[in-house]
């Protein structure tokens, strides 16, 4: 299996904030906070250029798979997750446990979902519907899940700011890019390995920005060895658990096979760029977002691991 590249920038951008923290700290001269919004701004303009309108309607016919894929993104993760909630006493574990809630209710990514889809032999057309619907729906419904709890937590929290914020630059760069689809859309397609170098380039920005902060202000001395140990056992867990889940059910309600992928594979993806962006949004200053994207980097490496491996097995089974 090869590594992820992705995944080794991410590992290379965590080690440079380390060793060069003062690049993204809050007293930098470099406006990383500005490239940052600027970029998450053209990443959905783009991302609203890519959704063509007749694939959206085409997409609509096979709603059971799709209610059973975004009840999983956005229900199914997040109530596993709120399971756990009792077992939560201390601060340091309520940090944690929002980091997991703030995962469990991001959307599911697009490329590496439909890529693995594809190599499985699914339902790839299903696929490209449901991972690109996802990141509209959570534009609404990730920032509702965080809100029922981080306004608990703290008083820096307003979830009409929050909104506001996601309109101007989430929200209305998409509608923006529906609208100028027709006449701009087909240059997506040309230049889409530039669009994916420059939405990974933003993220990989913000990331380092994330740490910086993080690393110049010792959060992480609360994080240890054994922290990071039991994290990526949680989210392997929860990957695994979920993953199951949605098999039963699709089998329940008797899915083909190439269905059955689709769902469990779209199901169990959770977005990174959403992830980055949202955290940048919906976290207040006062809260380490290092901290809390760090379940989601390892979620993320674990996902791509795991997904590769089993779309691998399947692949090679339909091709017999």
């Amino acid at each position: 299996m090869k590594i992820d590249k992705f995944v080794l920038a991410i590992i290379g951008v965590v080690l440079l904030a380390y060793l060069f923290p003062q690049w993204g700290s809050k007293e930098s001269p470099i406006p990383l906070d500005v490239v940052g919004s600027l970029g998450i701004s053209l990443i959905f303009f783009f991302y609203g250029l890519k959704l063509h309108p007749d694939k959206i309607k085409s997409g609509l016919k096979n709603w059971k798979l799709h209610i059973v894929v975004q009840l999983a993104t956005f229900l199914l993760f997040p109530l596993v997750v709120l399971a756990f909630k009792p077992l939560i006493h201390t601060e340091h574990s309520e940090m944690l446990w929002l980091a997991f809630l703030f995962l469990a209710a991001l959307p599911s990514t697009v490329s590496s979902s439909v890529v693995m889809v594809s190599i499985a032999n699914g339902n790839i057309p299903a696929a490209i519907f449901n991972a690109s619907i996802s990141g509209l729906i959570g534009i609404a419904l990730t920032p509702l899940w965080m809100g029922m709890f981080l306004q608990q937590s703290t008083a820096d929290f307003d979830l009409g700011v929050i909104y506001i914020k996601l309109l101007t630059e989430i929200l209305l760069p998409v509608i923006l890019g529906l609208l100028l689809q027709r006449f701009l859309g087909k240059y997506t397609t040309k230049y889409n390995k530039q669009l994916t170098l420059f939405d990974k380039t933003i993220i990989l920005i913000i990331i380092y920005k994330s740490f910086s902060e993080s690393f110049e202000e010792k959060v992480f001395t609360s994080v240890s060895l054994a922290d990071l140990l039991l994290i990526l056992v949680a989210n392997i867990l929860l990957f695994y658990g979920v993953y199951y889940l949605i098999g039963f059910i699709t089998k329940k309600l008797k899915f083909n096979k190439e269905d059955q992928i689709t769902a469990q594979f779209c199901g169990t993806k959770k977005s990174l760029v959403h992830g980055t962006v949202f955290s940048k949004i919906l976290f207040p200053a006062t809260m380490p977002t290092g901290v809390i994207l760090l379940p989601l980097m390892l979620f993320h490496a674990a996902q791509i691991f795991i997904i590769s491996v089993i779309a691998s097995k399947l692949g090679a089974r339909e091709e017999k």
